[in-house]
């Protein structure tokens, strides 16, 4: 069966309120308050750089209409800022993003993922920020370098299209691509199930050599409830291992190891100054990115 297209997996809901959000880096919130980060952006006020085919969202305000007299096509003048965003989307792609939940056992992890990496992507892309894209695979990476405009968007989706959870999270020796291609001032955007020792301690490191590393955590309903009743076999996707037990026996335990190990995670994350979300995949889509991205709002949300 063929997955549909990214573009398609967005709800139209969702996109409709991806306008309403805008990715801002601490260092531009910090010298200029919440606005807009330095970047290639439709503001006014900013040194020309150069003009662009119009595209749907764009206010009519901006077209050239004398260049549209000239040629018979709209196009908008872009203005270049000083300091230009560059995103980078880290997606886990370990064996765990497989996982999904009885009531919804065609929509995993890594479907969710899908999802808000694309989202994502797609906020960056409209502030004409850079975007790119790392696979993380046992094997080794898959990379799209950061870039911006329609083309840009076809490879990010192309590349989210073909992620398939498999193995374990990579090994040290196999990141060492990502220490040439992000560079101390870009942000990075984890995306996994953020439990893996080796995940977070990567986010760590990115974070220690000067990189604003922000981290989404998904979960299955499962793993937050634990609504299990009767017999079982826990089978742990990336090891192998089993363990056979009683669903109701095991619960008050496992809730409270599961707890005490994301609350882990999650003190190790702010202590590298790591803005991170938890998403768990019976919630609306749109609810991390509000909470990471939209203004002042999001701050009680997004630690």
């Amino acid at each position: 069966m063929t997955r549909e297209p990214v573009a398609q997996l967005i709800p139209p809901q969702v996109r409709a309120r991806l306008r309403e959000l805008r990715i801002v880096p601490r260092r531009a919130a910090a010298g200029r308050g919440l606005g807009m980060h330095a970047s290639r952006s439709r503001g006014s006020g900013l040194e020309f750089s150069q003009y662009r085919a119009y595209e749907l969202g764009d206010e009519p305000r901006q077209i050239d209409w004398k260049l549209y007299a000239r040629s018979d096509r709209f196009f908008v003048r872009e203005a270049e800022r000083e300091s230009p965003l560059v995103l980078w989307l880290l997606l886990d792609a370990s064996a765990s993003m497989g996982q999904a939940d009885a009531g919804a056992p065609s929509f995993t992890r890594m479907s969710a993922a899908r999802v808000l990496a694309a989202s994502i992507a797609e906020i960056a892309l409209a502030q004409h920020d850079a975007c790119g894209l790392v696979v993380l695979y046992e094997q080794g990476l898959r990379l799209v370098p950061p870039g911006s405009g329609p083309r840009q968007r076809d490879r990010l989706q192309l590349a989210l299209h073909e992620a398939e959870p498999g193995g374990r999270f990579p090994g040290a020796d196999r990141l060492l691509p990502l220490w040439e291609r992000v560079a101390p001032d870009d942000m990075v955007m984890l995306i996994g199930d953020c439990l893996d020792e080796a995940c977070v301690a990567l986010a760590e490191r990115l974070a220690a050599a000067g990189r604003e590393v922000l981290a989404l955590r998904l979960l299955t309903v499962a793993e937050r409830d634990f609504p299990f009743d009767d017999g079982r076999r826990f089978h742990d996707p990336e090891t192998g291992e089993e363990l056979l037990g009683d669903g109701r026996a095991l619960r008050e335990e496992f809730l409270r190891r599961f707890g005490a190990a994301r609350r882990g995670m999650d003190a190790r994350f702010d202590a590298a100054g790591i803005r991170h979300v938890e998403h768990v995949l019976d919630q609306p889509l749109d609810l991390p990115l509000r909470r990471l991205f939209g203004g002042r709002a999001a701050v009680a949300g997004a630690r």
